[in-house]
């Protein structure tokens, strides 16, 4: 058995009766349904590694790169930083080095851009842009219904059917941005919305694609 085989077999195990309630995220649905078993994929999640979301992507062929910003102090670095080029180098550290023939296809934003500034994003993104191949897709998490949001970004983990759930621990609430499709439009280095849809628990779902 191979590891990935493992992995996906301990994913599709039923969650726990007090674990938190799965979120339907069609677009994240929609994204690994796309991932066909021929082609090859270079993967870029911005949150931690996952062996559920390890398992899924392992059906097909793919390369990922794991940045875990939340979780090496990333966010903060980024959002202390002086404008201009402390903050573009800053953003060009928290990632993995740039690999002209093995660029990325996919990012896995998670809910990450609600926790930085505007400038912040913007430097992320530009420098994720200098890293993907044209037509790349950006897959986010926006809170846009409710005002407030953990203090933490959440740790998002696949179930075995592609739906979400949220295993980070609970903690105080802090006030939401609510970044507008507006602000992402201008702060995503070049990545445009795609598709979005509304969630059930309020979050807006964004597909973006790097234009051209």
């Amino acid at each position: 058995m191979t590891k990935v085989t493992a992995s996906l077999r301990r994913a599709s195990r039923p969650l726990p009766p007090d674990s938190p309630a799965a979120l339907h995220a069609p677009l994240f649905q929609d994204l690994l349904a796309g991932l066909d078993t021929t082609g090859r994929y270079v993967i870029l999640d911005l949150g931690a590694a996952s062996t559920a979301m390890l398992a899924l992507l392992g059906r097909s062929r793919c390369r990922v790169e794991i940045a875990d910003l939340a979780h090496f102090g990333g966010i903060d670095h980024l959002n202390t930083a002086a404008p201009g080029p402390a903050l573009a180098d800053a953003a060009e550290s928290l990632l993995p080095n740039r690999l002209p023939d093995d660029a990325i296809d996919l990012v896995f934003c998670w809910d990450l851009p609600n926790y930085l500034t505007l400038d912040a994003l913007s430097a992320l993104m530009g420098a994720i842009g200098r890293r993907v191949r044209p037509g790349a897709l950006a897959h986010a998490l926006i809170f846009y219904a409710g005002r407030d949001m953990k203090q933490h970004p959440g740790r998002f983990v696949p179930t075995a059917d592609g739906q979400l759930i949220d295993l980070s621990a609970p903690g105080a609430m802090i006030a939401a941005p609510r970044y507008s499709p507006e602000d992402l439009g201008r702060s995503m280095g070049g990545f445009l919305i795609d598709r979005a849809r509304l969630l059930g628990n309020g979050m807006q779902e964004f597909l973006l694609r790097l234009g051209s």
